[in-house]
């Protein structure tokens, strides 16, 4: 059908809002709440616009798109109700702009910029609230919440946790979790989509960078570094590059210059990890063991397992997440190499996700009072210490990462997108299985951004059932399932974010899909042009097998690489 936007003839398709047709026709008209991919919920109208007929402004969000239509989105009307949203909107926020975490990257500031918004025109008390710094991952700052609900809706509707949400009417109401308490004893699973939903400061990731150059300044102590494997295909966004491109060698020539001692690629020891859990799926496909055996590289669906399907701890792989696996070899094998106390080595992880910071102080995550990995920092705390020294990414010559722990296979790194854990597991199982060092078997059912994946393929004469789900409301709908009595599937690969790390919560802010798209087929490319492509083809991990673990499943890999969890008491 055709409408005219901005005296423009343009085409809407049946069930369009005005918002999503002029979107597609390269209008762009602000909005601050609005959820791609969810009915709309009208809170925050700034996506007002004046269509002919109506005798008031309309949300473009909700409003349907008709034949005939004539509508202006930025009539002298609709600018100047914007502008007086910004202006109500600023008259109970801090002015602390410069201090903000997200000072040049908020949209609130945008929007006061677009508007042209250069001096209060209301005053009044602001609404009293307090810094809650309690969680491990994640600090909340209610002073700068403007009640958009996007992170209430990307926790309930999207995540399926519902950690926060309103509390209060009116002018007393603001967004917290239940009985207004902290979020480190809230149902929350530390996965920071809220973060990287919430347009402004009120939600920002637990900040490590002052520990990290304190760690680096120490002349005492030996600093190492890990960088995840979807940091390499999504770290360049940060600075203004395209999305998708592959930055891992000029990625290690930054961490160097930062001054780290050691710089690691954590996709090694998620070749280790696929040693393990492909052994313990082929031990528990081989002895009757519990089944379907569910991954544990993702400490939000950890603990979300932990929180609300306690029963179905014993189908965790006990496998550590390859952060953690690198944490405890760095501290035992690395430290008798080079001779040094565990104390004084300190292990930093770069990791696309906020929860690693949870995990990585999760008590069972060490030994003899020290923790395998002391400090994380997301993608965006990298991005901002690599521009504190003045580097550019762009013009770095590339370099490779260290032995013992650089070497990898392309079945590590496609660990970044969803259904990649259980590609790379698919493979290695099938080696063990049968025996056989065959080409790894085509798995494209498990690759793509759908929620939940399934792949069937027949190893050693056995039918096996893989699924790979992404989104912790995808989880739950999965969960229920195998409650439920579903009985056919041998093996799940969870990730908690939509889409895997590459959509992590401590990823670049307001990616595109097509983003993360670009990211997740640049992993692919690079397994396409890889020669190793299978986890127990890394002669790195052999040689860590034949010097120190002794082989999969031994007494001391159990010790150092796997684990167990407890259950949790949700909080509702």
């Amino acid at each position: 059908m055709k409408l005219e936007i901005n005296k423009r003839q343009i085409d809407a398709h049946d069930g369009d809002t005005v918002l999503a047709a002029a979107r597609r026709a390269g209008i762009q008209i602000p909005t601050l709440c609005h959820f791609e991919g969810l009915p709309p919920s009208g809170a925050c109208r700034m996506c007002v616009v004046e269509v002919e007929g109506q005798r008031n402004l309309v949300p473009s969000c909700a409003f349907p798109a008709a034949a005939g239509q004539k509508i202006q989105t930025h009539s002298a009307r609709a600018v100047d109700a914007r502008r007086t949203l910004v202006e109500l909107l600023l008259a109970n926020h801090p002015d602390d702009c410069l201090y903000c975490s997200r000072n040049g990257d908020c949209q609130l500031q945008d929007l006061a910029s677009q508007l042209g918004v250069r001096r209060r025109r209301y005053f009044g008390g602001r609404t009293p609230a307090k810094l809650d710094v309690a969680s491990p991952s994640i600090v909340r700052d209610p002073a700068k919440c403007i009640l958009c609900g996007k992170c209430v809706r990307m926790c309930e509707e999207i995540q399926g946790v519902g950690a926060i949400d309103f509390i209060g009417r009116g002018s007393r109401s603001h967004v917290g979790p239940a009985f207004d308490e902290g979020l480190n004893v809230s149902s929350c699973v530390n996965c920071g989509q809220c973060v990287a939903v919430c347009p402004t400061g009120a939600l920002a990731e637990t900040r490590a960078i002052e520990e990290v150059l304190a760690a680096l300044a120490d002349p005492g102590l030996t600093v190492v570094v890990q960088h995840a494997p979807s940091v390499s295909v999504s770290l360049a966004e940060e600075f203004g590059l395209k999305a998708g491109i592959d930055v891992d060698r000029p990625l290690v020539t930054a961490l160097r210059r930062l001054g780290f001692a050691w710089v690691f690629d954590t996709a090694f020891t998620a070749d280790l990890t696929i040693m393990e859990e492909a052994s313990e799926l082929a031990h528990r496909l081989t002895t009757g063991g519990r089944l379907p055996m569910m991954t544990s590289c993702s400490p939000g669906w950890i603990k979300f397992v932990e929180e609300f399907y306690p029963d179905m701890i014993p189908n965790l792989s006990t496998c550590k997440s390859p952060q953690q696996m690198l944490g405890a070899v760095v501290k035992t094998y690395l430290a008798d190499r080079i001779q040094t106390h565990p104390s004084r080595i300190y292990s930093v992880a770069i990791m696309p996700c906020t929860a690693k910071k949870f995990e990585a102080g999760r008590p069972e995550m060490g030994r003899d009072g020290h923790q395998d990995i002391d400090a994380v920092l997301t993608t965006r705390e990298l991005a901002e210490l690599i521009r504190m020294h003045g580097l550019d990414l762009a013009t770095l010559p590339p370099d490779a990462a260290d032995t013992p722990f650089g070497e990898r296979t392309s079945a590590g790194k496609i660990f970044g997108a969803s259904g990649g854990v259980a590609e790379a597991a698919v493979r290695t199982a099938q080696f063990l299985l049968t025996g056989q060092a065959g080409d790894p078997p085509k798995v494209q059912a498990l690759r793509g951004m759908d929620g939940v994946k399934e792949f069937r393929t027949t190893i050693a004469g056995r039918e096996i059932v893989v699924a790979a789900v992404s989104g912790l409301g995808n989880a739950r709908k999965l969960l229920e399932q195998v409650r439920a009595g579903r009985q056919d599937i041998h093996f799940i690969e969870v990730m908690t974010c939509p889409g895997g790390c590459i959509n992590g919560g401590g990823q670049p802010r307001a990616a595109a899909p097509e983003a993360v798209k670009a990211r997740m087929q640049a992993l692919y490319a690079i397994d396409r042009d890889a020669t190793l492509r299978a986890s127990h083809q890394n002669p790195g991990v052999q040689r860590l097998y034949a010097e120190f673990l002794e082989k999969p499943l031994s007494h001391r890999s159990h010790e150092l690489l796997h684990t167990s969890y407890e259950a949790r008491q949700p909080v509702m």
